[in-house]
């Protein structure tokens, strides 16, 4: 008699437990709010975009014109530099060495120019006209010797021989031409350098110096130098470290943070709707309740594919976005580069649309005209 009413009550209590707990878990759970509420669009009619803070001159990618070591760097994240500052310098103890070495042959080519343009040297002049009078007095004295020993052999030609009256002879004329050298020498001399001689030697002098300016310019360029007034964003760099490989590798990070702009990304569907000119605000992301507003700077007439989703070049997308650009009061909280916001500007209402015909009407007109 106890078994006939036992089953029942276990399966009844079994029965009972289940339909507690299907109905506990059926229980609607109450709605989470977010911690950070969305941001509401300030106005009545809007578009909204996606926006990037940047500074005012965009991001400058800071490059090195030649490849090598680095040997030094002098800024900082954070730093503010004013233009034509050194960022980095390469490693450049070759290139000084050859500037010594061009430096000394154009020592060499403008000392040989200026002994050139200065010549003769009043030193030299009071040598040349001593040998001048000298070959002269040899002049005399040979003609004197010849004409002795002509007289000689005209008395008697067993005294003197006719070869040595030759020789005697020869060596006057030999005096004559000496002199006569020495003249032309003298003469020459004081005439100065030669002026093609100057322009070989100036030539010379410029061929040196612009070899010297060359390697000056290649030792500056060595020395990367800020290309604006702006603040060290980000440094990519440290002392030995090989740059210029790969080409076109972002180093530091230069931007001009007197004035923050937003990039905003205006979907190509909205463009329609944009008002050139009006007034816009952003919200940083987790403080909806802190509009900053925007002032309009310029819109870039490009509609490009839209790439704020990971920032990779090759990335496919089927959206196309305008890129409006704001410029941020300075009034207002800080907002760092690269920092995303969410930005709505007032629009204006579009244009009534035309109303499309319906498929029946459509299928009725094109029966009339075609019986």
């Amino acid at each position: 008699m106890l078994r006939n009413w036992l089953l029942p009550m276990m399966a009844l209590s079994l029965l009972s437990v289940a339909g507690y707990h299907v109905t506990r878990n059926a229980q609607a759970k109450p709605p989470l709010d977010p911690p950070v509420p969305p941001p509401r669009s300030p106005f009545g009619l809007s578009v909204a975009a996606v926006g990037i803070a940047e500074p005012r001159t965009e991001d400058i990618s800071v490059g090195t014109h030649v490849t090598g070591v680095v040997q030094e760097v002098f800024v900082k994240v954070g730093d503010k530099v004013p233009a034509g500052a050194p960022l980095f310098r390469i490693d450049d103890r070759q290139v000084r060495a050859d500037l010594a070495v061009r430096a000394a042959l154009l020592a060499t080519a403008q000392a040989q120019l200026k002994k050139l343009e200065q010549s003769p040297r009043p030193e030299e002049l009071p040598a040349s006209a001593a040998k001048v009078r000298e070959a002269e007095a040899k002049v005399i004295q040979q003609e004197d010797h010849y004409r002795r020993q002509q007289k000689i052999f005209d008395r008697d030609s067993r005294v003197i021989t006719a070869e040595e009256i030759v020789a005697s002879k020869q060596d006057w004329l030999i005096a004559k031409e000496q002199h006569a050298k020495a003249l032309a020498d003298d003469q020459l001399l004081r005439a100065g350098t030669w002026e093609p001689d100057l322009l070989v030697a100036r030539a010379t002098v410029a061929q040196n110096q612009a070899q010297v300016d060359q390697i000056r310019v290649d030792l500056d360029r060595l020395t990367v130098k800020a290309s604006i007034s702006g603040q060290v964003l980000r440094v990519n760099v440290r002392p030995g470290e090989y740059v210029g490989q790969p080409a076109g590798q972002t180093l530091i990070i230069l931007g001009d943070m007197e004035r923050v702009h937003v990039r905003a990304d205006v979907d190509e569907v909205d463009i329609p709707r944009l008002q050139v000119g009006n007034r816009a605000r952003a919200f940083v992301r987790g403080a909806s309740d802190c509009p900053i507003p925007l002032e309009f700077v310029r819109v870039e007439p490009y509609v490009q594919p839209k790439k704020s989703l990971t920032g990779n070049s090759t990335e496919r997308v089927d959206t196309r976005v305008l890129q409006v650009i704001f410029a941020i009061d300075q009034s207002q909280p800080e907002v760092y580069v690269g920092q995303q916001l969410d930005v709505f500007a007032d629009a204006k209402a579009a244009a009534n649309p035309v109303p499309s015909e319906s498929p029946s009407a459509s299928l009725q007109r094109d029966t009339a005209s075609n019986p």
